[in-house]
């Protein structure tokens, strides 16, 4: 994985706080000029560091106002059932992210629905399309603090 330096991790901060500036302003902020700023967002994407750049929507506004954490329990750990979870879990659209955990858990799954009734649906076709052991659903009540920006270090070491 390749070591970022200060400005590389300044314009990785500056793409999380706000992808639609544009270069001439990420380089303003950086302390470059326009060229050799270009260059590295290029390589940060090349190299993997930068995956994608993207608006974040309210989920509320856009007809998906519950969130539910789904924590799985697989009902035993072959290579057969872990390949046909992934491709189970990836054709549903609502399931936004998915982890395979360590602990009581095997996969914990971030799910954005309508409703109750939406996760009732999805619930289904997730159990009628592969064996569980286990499901716990926890239903969010309020999205207190929400960010896709990791903390990057802005500051020299």
């Amino acid at each position: 994985m390749p070591e970022l330096d200060l400005i590389d991790r300044k314009i990785v901060h500056e793409l999380m706080q706000d992808s639609s500036l544009s270069v001439a302003q990420i380089a303003d902020r950086v302390g470059l000029s326009q060229t050799p700023c270009w260059k590295r967002i290029q390589k940060l994407e090349a190299t993997g560091v930068l995956t994608g750049r993207v608006a974040i929507a309210n989920p509320a506004r856009i007809g998906f106002g519950l969130t539910v954490f789904v924590g799985i329990v697989a009902p035993d750990h072959s290579a057969e059932w872990r390949q046909r979870f992934t491709e189970t879990v990836s054709t549903i659209p609502e399931i936004m992210e998915v982890y395979r955990m360590a602990g009581e858990m095997d996969y914990l799954l971030r799910v954005s629905v309508r409703d109750m009734a939406a996760f009732d649906g999805l619930y289904k076709r997730l159990t009628d399309a592969i064996p569980i052991k286990n499901v716990t659903s926890h239903f969010a009540m309020e999205r207190m603090i929400f960010t896709t920006a990791y903390p990057i270090d802005t500051h020299s070491f």
